[in-house]
């Protein structure tokens, strides 16, 4: 702190020790310290205030107190002074909102959830300070209720801050991703006041995946995302022309280093780099979730670094340290990404694997890993990045995952007959042109079921309801609910037939069925999500599981559930690949990518020379 600034601070002190600082001196000073960034002094002076005075104004400054302590990393003692705020004044609306912040970082989301309700309850839409507090609220308690799988309580309050103001892309997207959540169709049913072209262009990416299998549409989705998310001027961190390392180093980063589908398929691909040529880091802002698979991930990293605690551009800054030759993003445009980060282009070389099944739009995003199935060449010019094609097959296995004892039907609560069709996708990949064709095939196939993932309330009642309308009696569908990779994997032992999913196929969820032998009939498009089942059958060698129209999907599927044998047949063609095929050959995958990765160190280091 300067001479000046000491000098006036200590004065400052002295007056509000003898209650001689009215509190308009109090703010003015307090904005100055925090203008030369001196939030602590600050925070000490309402401190020295709230001590020595008592006064009309004492909740304004408890409430500025808990601002300061927040911005200074002191969430213990910001929760406490608005806590403080609210006591003194509790028509103060202001306190509860931040009071939910608080709430939320210090990992109490439910309470948070309370604040921000009171907020909703008492903040008034026609004042004019009131009214962005409200809005704001509303879309705090969507946001967290829906990551606590509360779909209809999260909908709920985003059509009334909808209601408010219509014109919010970022809710709007929130708002079409729950109701696929949901199952709630048609998804584009635009609430009172919203114009639907402006919700379709809001749309996430990974929303998109399920609504179209359009690739400019596809495109255009993850173009609009990255301009809205991506501020221009920053700044670039690396050199194009890469480093001069013994060993490569690849660095992978992902929120997703947990008890999480990425991290189910690339363990072993981590645990088997050839570390004579290569040295491997992990950048992780995952959270400890204390699974073994976790331990797996962590373990297998030369280099494993946390970054949680940074923000996005210190995190660039961080890993350009390191100098990474090149970075894989393992998040694309989903929850947990770090676009900011990737555009300050801390790697020579970046890449996107896995996280999203489409393309990014992230204009320093280099390469997709894909094959020639996933993404033929034709299609490449739908993508901003350039395919990096592996010969066999895109997706990496893990040759380790743990699997449980087969259960038997009973205990999945199915009933001891018939033939069993099963779509264990995440309910969002659920569309109603897909649940048509799956209707239409218990019609035709006597005596069948078809298993599906309970994976909320709102969707299993939706789904009931949809086949009701379509004729299909309650007693034919069943749901399973979630369990432990270990119990979810050995159920695959149980069904005669995977029914994929379209425009949204499986991908980690097709991966397990397979391995376990149970055959995958799909439906194949024209974008990245609708070709990855289709990829995995082409490397296992069964084409006749690839369909292009919902007719002949439907004409396949009660093809082999009626023809005696079809689907052992099936069966014991995946156990073979599973010893010898390219599709599980973990090893082999590794060294082709390896090779990839080394072709484009040296086409970069050349540059150099």
């Amino acid at each position: 702190m300067s001479e000046t600034h000491n000098t006036d601070y200590a004065g400052i002190i002295n007056l509000i020790w003898h209650r001689q600082l009215p509190f308009p001196e109090l703010l003015d000073y307090a904005t100055r310290l925090e203008a030369v960034g001196l939030g602590g002094l600050v925070a000490v002076l309402y401190q020295t205030w709230l001590k020595r005075n008592d006064t009309a104004y004492d909740h304004f400054a408890w409430f500025n107190l808990g601002a300061t302590l927040f911005a200074e990393g002191d969430i213990g003692g910001a929760r406490e002074a608005y806590g403080q705020a609210i006591l003194r004044a509790p028509g103060f609306i202001q306190p509860h909102f931040n009071l939910g912040l608080t709430l939320e970082r210090l990992g109490e989301p439910t309470a948070a959830i309370e604040q921000w309700d009171w907020v909703a309850q008492h903040a008034s839409p026609d004042k004019a300070d009131e009214r962005g507090l409200l809005v704001s609220a509303l879309n705090n308690q969507g946001r967290l209720q829906e990551s606590l799988k509360r779909y209809a309580d999260a909908l709920t309050c985003l059509d009334r801050s909808l209601a408010l103001d219509p014109h919010q892309a970022d809710v709007l997207h929130h708002w079409v991703f729950i109701r696929e959540k949901q199952c709630l169709w048609p998804v584009y049913d635009p609430p009172p006041g919203v114009d639907p072209e402006s919700m379709r262009k809001a749309t996430s990416a990974l929303a998109m995946l399920s609504l179209s299998d359009d690739p400019d549409a596809q495109l255009a989705a993850a173009r609009q995302y990255a301009d809205r998310k991506i501020p221009s001027g920053l700044p670039v961190l690396a050199s194009r022309d890469g480093y001069r390392h013994d060993r490569i180093r690849i660095g992978y980063c992902s929120s997703d280093f947990c008890l999480h589908p990425v991290s189910m398929l690339t363990v072993e691909l981590f645990e088997l780099h050839d570390r004579e040529k290569f040295e491997i880091y992990g950048f992780c802002w995952s959270p400890e979730d204390g699974s073994a698979l976790r331990q797996r991930v962590t373990g297998a990293f030369d280099h494993y670094i946390r970054i949680d605690g940074l923000d996005e551009e210190a995190s660039a800054r961080l890993i350009r340290e390191h100098e990474i030759d090149i970075l894989i993003d393992l998040h694309g445009q989903t929850r947990g990404a770090r676009t900011r980060m990737l555009a300050c282009r801390p790697a020579p070389i970046q890449i996107t694997y896995l996280g999203l099944p489409a393309t990014t739009g992230l204009p320093a995003i280099d390469y997709v890993i894909a094959d020639r199935f996933l993404i033929p060449e034709e299609h490449a010019r739908h993508y901003t990045e350039t395919p990096l094609y592996m010969p066999d097959v895109y997706q990496v296995s893990d040759r380790k995952r743990p699997c449980a004892a087969p259960p038997a039907r009973q205990a999945c609560g199915l009933p001891a007959e018939g033939f069993v069709f099963c779509s264990l996708n995440n309910n969002n990949k659920y569309t109603p042109e897909v649940f048509d064709a799956w209707m239409n095939i218990l019609r035709r196939v006597p005596g069948s079921l078809l298993w599906l993932l309970a994976d909320n309330p709102w969707a299993e009642a939706n789904l009931r309801r949809e086949a009701r309308q379509r004729g299909i009696g309650e007693d034919r569908l069943f749901f399973a609910g979630r369990v432990t990779p270990e119990q979810y994997l050995a159920r695959y032992t149980v069904p005669d037939l995977f029914l994929d999913t379209f425009p949204f196929n499986a991908g980690t969820t097709a991966n397990d069925a397979l391995w376990m032998g149970l055959p995958v009939l799909t439906l194949s498009g024209r974008c990245f999500a609708s070709r990855m089942a289709g990829a995995l059958l082409t490397a296992a060698g069964l084409p006749e599981l690839i369909t292009h129209d919902l007719q002949a999907y439907e004409d396949k599927a009660v093809e082999l559930a009626t023809t005696p044998g079809a689907c052992l047949r099936l069966h014991e063609h995946l156990r073979t690949q599973r010893e010898s095929g390219p599709l599980f050959d973990t090893p082999r995958f590794v060294r082709n990518l390896e090779q990839a990765f080394t072709d484009l160190a040296a086409s970069h280091a050349g540059h150099q020379a």
